[in-house]
């Protein structure tokens, strides 16, 4: 099994509305020796408007984001899906990619027509270097020292471990320099914590995590709020019967005989007390679960003693009925999902059908003239609004004057929109922020800033126009 390693560079922070600039990624084999690397930066988006508090971390000047010599959003993506696919399967990892980059990815994919799965589908697996070094604070406290920050708290940043763990890491906030220093610190904690480590690289996989959540009696979960670490003893009581992917477990803290006397009522007002009794795993996002046994000393000098421990597992296993009881309440008990209002939430609402999947593969082979012809072809309303983005964005004078004064409409409703009313970044709000970061910008950062608020102003009034 070989690993990928990647990271992005993006537009801002909302992962559901900002877009990758840049994309590095480096291929290991087992050992993490490198195999292979890739590296690819594009062009901005005509609906994107990028942070300037973004742009200033990253060093994304003006003059890159039109850059005409670098490839489209949609090119780039295309040359990504290429590459990776021909990694895989693979494990695919980055710090904090499951919190952030992975949700770019699958965005990046979805609004370029492609399967949004690629790095849990086909064999790969995934996990995350944050988690996986957050747990090691925990199950392997020599393998990596850990800044704190003068809260007291433990500090996980990537640009403050890998410096202070032997990685010259001058250029942070830069993909591919990100990758390296990502590969860095898995490497000290495969070498000095390798059980830790292969039980990550075990737990990749959801079948694997879903086997060991399931099947084991009980076992310690690991989870992370904050900054602090919370390890309880469980016991699995089921999954979600609409999301194969969740387990729901049972934690052992609660003794289980006090809970089969309760009526339904009391029984779902005691699941949102404190020791709250059931909690979920997302067997999909790489979860921390060890064997009781490994759990540290003072971790475990807060649970019941063992003997008790594995006498509520044993109680759980037994009744049937309760475990149906838990899982039944808790899942009653969840508020439902508000509607996606804008396209880029319906990410999750359904599979394409398989006419679609043919389209889109079909899609991608042939040249612009045959991509319009495709277009009203999709059933998914989605992927009919997607692909019309993308005509717009690739190739707008095969278009139609009406489809294209639609797009434009709608780009320029979005980039003048009052920021208050809408969940993306839009013009006012990036002069307002790059008005904040002028006042306290040394002379170089405020000529950068001043470019950034050039080109907001330009596309500020083509937006203009366009309503006018």
């Amino acid at each position: 099994m070989s690993f990928v390693f990647y990271d992005t560079e993006t537009t801002g922070i909302d992962t559901a509305f900002d877009q990758i600039l840049q994309f590095g990624a480096i291929r290991t084999d087992a050992d993490l020796n490198e195999i292979d690397r890739f590296e690819i930066r594009c062009r901005l988006l005509p609906e994107i408007v990028p942070s300037p508090g973004a742009m200033l971390v990253t060093g994304v000047s003006a003059k890159q984001l039109t850059d005409p010599s670098l490839p489209s959003h949609y090119e780039m993506v295309c040359e990504i899906r290429a590459k990776l696919g021909s990694w895989s399967p693979s494990i695919f990892i980055g710090h904090n990619s499951l919190g952030f980059d992975e949700h770019l990815l699958r965005q990046a994919l979805y609004k370029t027509l492609h399967s949004p799965y690629l790095t849990n589908t086909n064999g790969n697996g995934r996990s995350d270097s944050l988690k996986m070094l957050r747990a090691a604070s925990v199950f392997a406290p020599d393998a990596v020292e850990i800044p704190v920050g003068s809260n007291g708290r433990k500090v996980f940043k990537l640009d403050q471990l890998a410096p202070l763990n032997g990685f010259a890491h001058e250029n942070a906030h830069d993909a591919m320099a990100d990758v390296e220093a990502t590969i860095h610190m898995c490497r000290l904690v495969a070498e000095r914590a390798p059980a830790l480590w292969q039980n990550f690289v075990r737990l990749a996989h959801k079948p694997s995590a879903l086997d060991f959540a399931l099947n084991e009696a009980a076992y310690c979960v690991t989870d992370f709020h904050y900054g602090q670490s919370y390890s309880r003893p469980v016991s699995p009581i089921g999954t979600n019967p609409d999301n194969g992917s969740e387990v729901l477990v049972f934690d052992l803290s609660v003794d289980p005989a006090e809970l089969a006397q309760l009526d339904d009522e009391q029984l779902g007002k005691r699941l949102d007390k404190s020791p709250r009794p059931v909690r979920s795993i997302r067997a999909n996002t790489a979860p921390v679960l060890n064997e009781l046994a490994d759990a540290p000393e003072d971790i475990r000098s807060g649970w019941p003693e063992p003997e008790e421990v594995e006498e509520r597992a044993g109680l759980i296993s037994a009744d049937k009925a309760l475990r149906e009881r838990l899982v039944a309440t808790t899942l009653e008990k969840r508020e439902p999902f508000p509607a996606a209002e804008y396209i880029e939430q319906r990410i999750y609402d359904g599979f394409p059908s398989w006419n679609d999947n043919q389209l889109m593969e079909r899609f991608h082979q042939a040249d612009w003239p045959e991509r319009i012809s495709i277009l009203s072809r999709f059933e998914d309303e989605r992927l009919k609004a997607l692909a019309r983005r993308l005509a717009y964005s690739e190739a707008p004078a095969l278009m139609t004057d009406t489809d294209r004064r639609d797009q434009e409409l709608e780009i320029a409703g979005r980039l003048v929109a009052a920021q208050d009313d809408v969940p993306w970044t839009t013009i006012a709000g990036a002069l307002a922020e790059a008005g904040n970061k002028l006042k306290e910008a040394d002379p170089e950062t405020s000529v950068f800033i001043e470019e950034h608020i050039d080109l907001l102003k330009q596309r500020q009034q083509w937006a203009v126009e366009v309503q006018g």
